[in-house]
């Protein structure tokens, strides 16, 4: 979710630091981002996606990882524009982006006029990076698309335009959009509730759930960054359809949006409450149906926006003037993530997009200059746990270089069963590599043979008891001289 940040920051958010407790996390300042650019997602190995800024307005969408930046947006689908929703721990990522190609209606179906980027006026698909290259997913005929969220199978939602008119859309909007699932590249349209001719997918969790909403095509909203005004909160499953209900609100009000969903089936979005006047986010599980979330005291709406294993959740609660606080949701209790920095943070943290197992949490922050960065709050004495003792442990774990390989070295890797066994794999998301590698060796080659670009590998070791350890995903970019570089 993209909130656009209020021209003035409340004075409480600055106050806010002179009375934060004792640091529960430190926070990484992600730079800043550009005007629109922001990180939507981090994955359980840390990989965050997102988009960044380029030279001459346009957004790219981006990886994060370690203190590098990677443009996985060129040369993207050709056009100027693009965004990485969502993120695998294989190292895929799945988005939008514009194409070459004008589109034949002149819609803006994602929204890129809307949003002051520059725009040549072309269609919009949904994109999937993987091998270091963007490639599209197909639509259901329409012209245009976006995919949201990619699970560990590659599993990727979202949704897509169809050829069948819809007069309920204001212009330049002109054809219905429907929930949608692509597995191994080929598109499934998920149902909407009842009556809705359109909908979206927004999130997919390891056991194929499905989160999102069903409604009518509306004017752009540069919050939610959609074309819907959501009736009905969904959950897909087995092939059926659940309305999650809603908070007392109309549908004519704020609606009704599921962000996110968790492995355990627990679902988290927006719901209009009693009256329309107000909005909250809310937690839906099986067994309580959907709960208010409520907002941080003083506040009049929130959103929840990231949700992850544990059923810690992170989003946004805002005043009554919509100025942002940044909260973490643990255990029942909503917190202002703010209170749980270092009072000296020069960063104030407006909204929290997505955590992770480790508690990892990315969003919007500002400084006190007021320019947007992206953060990564990272809690305090949260290293990777031990597996009975194994830890794969290897150096570099990012790396820029010039040179055409690299030797990765995984002796500071441990054990306390018996001697280890090295096995470095290639991750899906990056380009293809040659591997020279042993068991027995903890060094390995890393020839970056399919050229410039971003290289995706992890290690696994294994010792004599058969536990295993995985370190995180190591991000390589090769850019040999003359070559522009694609991460920072």
């Amino acid at each position: 979710m993209r909130l656009i940040l209020a021209s003035t920051i409340a004075s409480s958010l600055l106050a806010g630091f002179a009375i934060a407790q004792t640091p529960r996390y430190t926070v990484t300042d992600l730079g800043a981002l550009g005007p629109l650019g922001q990180p939507y997602f981090i994955t359980n190995n840390g990989l965050i996606s997102g988009t960044a800024a380029v030279a001459g307005g346009a957004e790219h969408a981006a990886l994060f990882y370690s203190g590098l930046k990677g443009d996985i947006g060129t040369p993207g689908l050709a056009g100027p524009n693009s965004i990485a929703f969502g993120a695998n721990e294989r190292g895929q990522a799945v988005g939008l982006a514009q194409t070459s190609t004008s589109d034949p209606n002149g819609e803006d179906f994602c929204g890129i006029k809307a949003l002051g980027l520059p725009s040549s006026g072309t269609t919009c698909l949904p994109s999937l990076w993987q091998y270091g290259v963007m490639v599209p997913l197909p639509t259901l005929g329409g012209n245009n698309g976006e995919a949201n969220q990619v699970n560990r199978r590659g599993d990727v939602v979202g949704f897509a335009e169809n050829t069948t008119p819809d007069p309920s859309c204001p212009a330049p909007q002109k054809f219905q959009f429907e929930p949608a699932i692509w597995q191994q590249g080929e598109i499934q349209q998920l149902p909407t509730f009842a009556g809705d001719p359109d909908g979206v997918a927004m999130a997919i969790n390891d056991n194929g759930q499905v989160a999102g909403a069903s409604g009518t095509c509306a004017t752009f909203n540069q919050n939610t960054l959609l074309n819907l005004q959501p009736n009905h909160a969904l959950l897909w499953e087995t092939g059926t359809v659940t309305d999650l209900g809603n908070l007392g609100g109309t549908a004519k009000g704020f609606g009704n949006l599921a962000f996110n969903i968790n492995n355990q089936g627990q679902v988290i979005g927006v719901s209009g409450v009693r009256g329309d006047a107000n909005f909250h986010g809310f937690l839906w599980t099986k067994a309580t149906s959907m709960q208010d979330l409520g907002t941080l005291p003083g506040d009049a709406n929130s959103t929840a926006i990231g949700i992850n294993d544990s059923g810690d959740v992170v989003g946004v609660s805002l005043d009554a003037n919509f100025n942002p606080r940044a909260y973490l949701r643990q255990n029942g209790v909503m917190t202002d993530l703010n209170t749980l920095i270092p009072a000296n943070s020069p960063l104030s943290l407006l909204v929290g997009c997505s955590i992770n197992s480790s508690g990892q949490i990315v969003g919007v922050a500002v400084t006190s200059a007021g320019v947007a960065h992206g953060y990564l709050a990272t809690p305090i004495n949260s290293g990777p746990a031990a597996n009975n003792g194994t830890n794969a442990v290897v150096a570099p774990l990012s790396l820029t270089t010039s040179q055409s390989s690299v030797v990765l070295d995984a002796s500071g890797s441990t054990s306390a069963s018996g001697n280890l066994r090295y096995l470095f794999e290639v991750v899906p998301g990056g380009k293809l590599p040659a591997l020279l590698q042993s068991p027995s060796d903890p060094k390995a080659t890393v020839d970056f043979v399919s050229g410039a670009g971003l290289y995706l590998v992890q290690l696994t070791v294994t010792d004599v008891s058969g536990a295993t350890s995985k370190s995180p995903v190591i991000m390589l970019n090769y850019q040999p001289s003359g070559t522009t570089s694609a991460a920072k």
